[in-house]
Order: structure tokens, then sequence, then C-alpha cells
């Protein structure tokens, strides 16, 4: 290992020492005592990991052979999962310690999950990219079930463990057999395999089973099964965090092997992400119409906005490599409010997440009320808010791509999906008059509704310059 390997990785290496440091810590400091401390100082290491990746980062190397690379795609994804990763903890602290959940080894499995999603980011090989993806996955296996007295937790993270590995098999086989086909791992040698006419047969059928094992991670239908149990049943905070980082991780890994690994076949899997995208659209948009529970919903919700995402890849150019990143970018900050609204929920001091229970919540609480009404008509990409801007910029990159028909079906589902956004709306201002919630205790939680949700207005002038950074860091994948 060289010095230019080393710093290639130091980011994930730094994060790793200190996910190690922290387990030595706590056995001096009484373990679950020094918890909320290791959260808030876990939050502050993230973000200045994100600082120092945006403000250092420039050109793009590769390391280890070409197994890790560090380009401005990898940074842009990188800095996402750094900052969602530390707002979801900052929320989370008060909440998980009033309930006796905050262990030490939450927010230590956080950072080991973010360390496995910033080297799928960068991941130059097949084996690099399953490193990164199983120690993402493992560490979120156990947090899923991190309520361990409750059954619903528990069947969340069986059924997230067993779903899982299905796809990493899935996965696995299908590198095989592009393993087997181009005699290589490296992506850079896998887009040579197939540069000259058709891409062999073999190598198709790697590439199915490898974007259906990446379909789960991204949960697009009908890889979507695991998401509204899982959702339901891990901590609110665990769901907010499943919602967000994860999400950017394997929606940026899906375009790195995509662009990266099969660039010369884009009429092969165009087709592939195409039908992703329409199914999880509808699906989820129809799915989400019957659900009572907030966190189902919202699980639903996320399988829909995930086709959108798709429907920007499949373009196969820049601008829709673009259009994907931005929509990644303001989907998380519109998850980061609207979760912190849910977290905000509670009756007697018990958690809600029952929708009729926000009927008329206007008149009790008119500043969160308008604050999450923003970020459900951001969501259904009502103009002038951001989501729209997010929407119209993925449908205009499909036309460009020539995927009219793509652009026709996002807008029909959008048109699906606005109904139960606007039933919540309707819920709070206009609804029947229900059994309160409680007054809102927690000021972080508040903060964060509201800042999201200022987020989604102010953003609509210029976008606070992320279109410009997701246009680098698109032609630095796509050139």
């Amino acid at each position: 290992m060289t010095a230019s390997d080393f710093s290639t990785v130091l980011p994930e290496f730094v994060l790793a020492f200190f996910a190690l440091l922290a387990l030595v810590v706590v056995v001096y400091t009484g373990k679950d005592r020094f918890a909320p401390v290791l959260t808030w100082v876990t939050a502050a290491v993230f973000t200045l990991t994100a600082f120092w990746i945006g403000v250092n980062g420039g050109g793009s190397t590769a390391g280890f052979g070409g197994m890790v690379v560090d380009d401005g795609f990898g940074r842009f994804a990188k800095v996402t999962i750094l900052l969602s990763a530390a707002a979801v903890l900052v929320m989370s602290e008060a909440y998980m310690e009033r309930r006796d959940l905050l262990r030490f080894e939450y927010p230590v499995l956080i950072v080991l999950a973010v360390v496995g999603m910033m080297m799928m980011v960068s991941a130059g090989n097949l084996m690099t990219l399953y490193m990164g993806l199983e120690l993402q996955s493992l560490s979120l296996y156990i947090i899923a079930a991190l309520r361990r007295d409750s059954v619903t937790s528990t069947e969340a993270g069986l059924k997230y463990f067993v779903l899982g590995a299905l796809s990493s098999g899935m996965l696995l086989y299908g590198a095989s057999l592009t393993y087997g086909f181009a005699g290589t791992t490296d992506f850079a040698g896998i887009v040579m395999a197939a540069s000259d006419g058709p891409a062999p047969l073999g190598l198709v059928f790697g590439l199915v089973f490898l974007c259906a094992g990446l379909a789960f991670k991204v949960s697009a239908v009908p890889f979507h099964m695991w998401t509204p149990d899982v959702y339901e049943g891990s901590p609110t905070p665990v769901t907010a965090f499943f919602s967000t980082a994860p999400k950017v991780a394997a929606m940026a890994l899906f375009a790195r092997v995509l662009y990266g690994a099969f660039g010369n076949s884009v009429g092969d899997w165009q087709q592939i992400l195409g039908l992703l995208s329409v199914a999880s659209m509808f699906l989820g948009s129809v799915s989400a119409i019957g659900q009572t529970n907030i966190k189902r919903l919202m699980a639903y919700s996320s399988v829909t906005h995930m086709g959108f995402a798709l429907m920007g890849m499949a373009a196969g150019t820049a601008e829709g490599v673009q259009s994907m990143l931005l929509y990644m970018a303001i989907y998380v900050t519109m998850n980061v409010g609207t979760f912190a609204f849910i977290m905000s929920m509670e009756r007697d001091g018990r958690p809600v997440t029952d929708i009729e229970s926000l009927s008329r919540l206007s008149s009790r609480d008119p500043v969160r009320a308008l604050a999450m009404m923003i970020l459900l008509f951001s969501m259904a990409g009502v103009p002038p808010m951001l989501g729209f801007f997010a929407k119209w910029g993925v449908l205009l990159a499909a036309v460009d791509g020539g995927l009219v028909w793509l652009a026709l079906a996002g807008v029909i589902s959008s048109v699906i999906a606005a109904y139960y956004y606007l039933r919540i709306v309707y819920l709070m201002y206009f609804g029947p008059e229900s059994e309160p919630l409680d007054a809102d205790r927690a000021p972080v939680l508040r903060t964060f509704v509201i800042a999201s949700a200022l987020v989604m207005v102010l953003g609509i002038f210029n976008f606070f310059g992320i279109d410009t950074i997701a246009a680098a860091a698109a032609t630095a994948l796509v050139p």
C-alpha cells in the first residue's frame, strides 16, 4: 500500500478508527452512560468529515490498483451520506434516551454502516463493492432490531436479514457471472469486455442479477417487500436513518456500477431501469393510499421516490445522473424534516404513528403544521416547492434521453401520489376533532422540521448551489 492508496481511503480510515476507539473508550466509562455523549461526538465527527471531503476534494484518483475511486461523484454522495447521518443522530439522541433505547452500540453501528456506504460509492471493483455493501448491511440488520423487547422490532430485523441475505446472494451470483464472462472484477475491465458490439449473453445475465441485488437496497419494486415492515417495526430514528443515508449510498452505487462497469451497454440496462422505475412509482403510489400508519406510508413513499430517482438514471446521460443526485439530496432533506415531525408525535408521552391523530393539528400548533404542510407539498411535487424542481429535473432528463413514455408515467404517478400527501394536509387543517397530541417538547426536532421546510421554500431561488456541484459530480462519472 502506497501513500497515494492510503490517501484515497483516508476518510474511511478515520471513521473506522473512531468506531474502534469508541468501543475501547466505552469499556472504561460505563458503557451506556457514555452513549448520549458518544452520539453527539459521532454527529460532530460526521459533520467535520463531510466538510473535510467537500473542501479538500479535487480531481479524480484511484487507489489499490483501481479498486477504490476518489472522484467528484463519490465525494458528492459521501458528503450527502455523512450530513444526513449526522442529522439523524442529533434528532434521535433525546428520543432514544427517553425510551431507554440509547445504547453505546447505536452510534458505533451507525459509524460502521457509514464506512460501508462510503466504500460502496467509491467502489471501482466488484469485490470492493461487496465488502462495502455487506459492512453497511450487517450494521443495519442489527440496529433494525435494536428494541430487543419489542416483537415488531425483532421481526423487522429478522425480515431485513433474511431478505437482505437473498439479495446479497443474487448480487454475488451476478458478480460471478460478470467475472466469468469479462475475466476481471475491475469496472474498467468489464467496460472493455463489452466495448465491441453487443455485450455477451452471460454478461447481460450478470448485469440483470446485479441490478436485482441493488434494486433491493433502494427498495425498488418488485424487491421492496421488506420496506413497509422494517420501517414500521424499527425504532423511528432508525427508520429515519434507513430512509436517508443508505438510500443515497445504494443509488450512488447503482449508478457507479451501471455507468462505470456497463457504460457501453446502456441499451441493455436502460430497459431494466425503466421497468423498475415504472413499477416502483405506481405500486408505491397506489399502495400508500390505504395506509393508516404514517411510517408505513413513508415506506411506500420511499418506494415511489426511488422510482423517480431511477428515472433520471435510466436516461443514460450525464444530465440524468445530475438530476438523480439532485433528487436524492432534496429527498434526504425532505425526509429528515418529515421524520423529525414523526418523532415529535406523542400522546401521554408515548409515540404515536396513526395518521388520524394529526387531525386539527393546525389549531393547536400552527407553526409545526405549516412546516409539515410545506414538506408534504414538496414530496408531492407541488410547485413552487423544491420537490417540484427535483421531479422536473428527472422528467426532463428522461425526455432528453428518449424515454418520453417513462416521463409520462412519472407524471401520472405523481398525480396519484399527491392524494395521500394532501390527505394528511386535509386532516391537519380540516379533519374532525380528535384527542390532541402532546405539546411539542423537543426543540431539536422542531428545529429540524422548520429548517427542512425553509429549505424547500428558499431553495427554489438557486438550489443553494447544489445543482452546480451535482453537475460536476455527474461529469466525473459520465465524461
